[in-house]
């Protein structure tokens, strides 16, 4: 009967990414030894490994491990030997690997500093395939009221209006606000129109007595902030 899937006990046990992880630890496995491990077989003719290498060289532009946070399920699947189950897998994977980037600087953000902010942010919006637009509001004693999704727009360009801003603004009675996007590129420098729809929601806000504290820009580990560089 002809084989099917290669499992990990088939493996040279020096090779078993269990095993290794038992003697030495997980710091020891390589980045395809921790996705064999918890994709646990193959595909025909393919073990575990050789099905986890083919995974983490899947997107074009962000190679590894950060890869698996910019696929898609229908992506992965097209992968012989990737089903449903192990495509949901990869996918939660990916988004615990964010949840925890994030909680390591939760309890040190400060509000007041761009720096914090944008680091907090960092993983929850470096991988994001389209432009998405967060504004976060305070109260007069710049304590947070809310945090909200104004937009979601393509890889390039967000669609947020001063409209869209004030109304969430003026429904939880906010005295300042900052507004943060991601630039999927990587590349966090702003484009002509986002200094444009930066200055409207600031003029705007000015009138309404609803203050543009900054605006922050998500690029790959990089960020820009509109205060810092002094373009509010």
């Amino acid at each position: 009967m002809e084989k099917r899937h290669y499992t990990i006990k088939e493996l040279p046990e020096s090779e078993r990414p269990y095993e290794k992880c038992e003697r030495l630890g997980p710091e020891a496995l390589t980045d395809a030894e921790l996705l064999a491990a918890v994709l646990r077989s193959g595909a025909k003719d393919k073990r575990a490994t050789a099905l986890a290498v083919e995974i983490l060289g899947l997107h074009p532009y962000y190679e590894g491990l950060l890869g698996i946070c910019h696929v898609t399920m229908n992506e992965l699947m097209r992968i012989r030997g990737i089903g449903r189950v192990k495509a949901v897998q990869i996918l939660c994977i990916a988004e615990l690997s964010m949840r925890l980037s994030s909680q390591k600087v939760h309890k040190k953000i400060s509000f007041h500093t761009p720096k914090s902010i944008a680091d907090y942010y960092m993983e929850k919006m470096r991988h994001l395939n389209r432009e998405e637009m967060i504004l976060i509001l305070f109260n007069g004693k710049n304590k947070v009221i809310k945090e909200l999704k104004v937009s979601v727009g393509t890889v390039n360009q967000t669609v947020a209006s001063p409209r869209e801003v004030f109304l969430e603004a003026l429904k939880y009675e906010a005295v300042y606000l900052i507004l943060l996007h991601n630039h999927p590129s990587g590349d966090p420098t702003p484009s002509r129109q986002d200094v444009s729809v930066t200055k409207r929601i600031k003029e705007a806000g000015e009138l309404l007595g609803i203050y543009l504290s900054d605006h922050i820009i998500i690029g790959d580990r990089s960020y820009v902030s509109f205060k810092e560089q002094q373009l509010l």
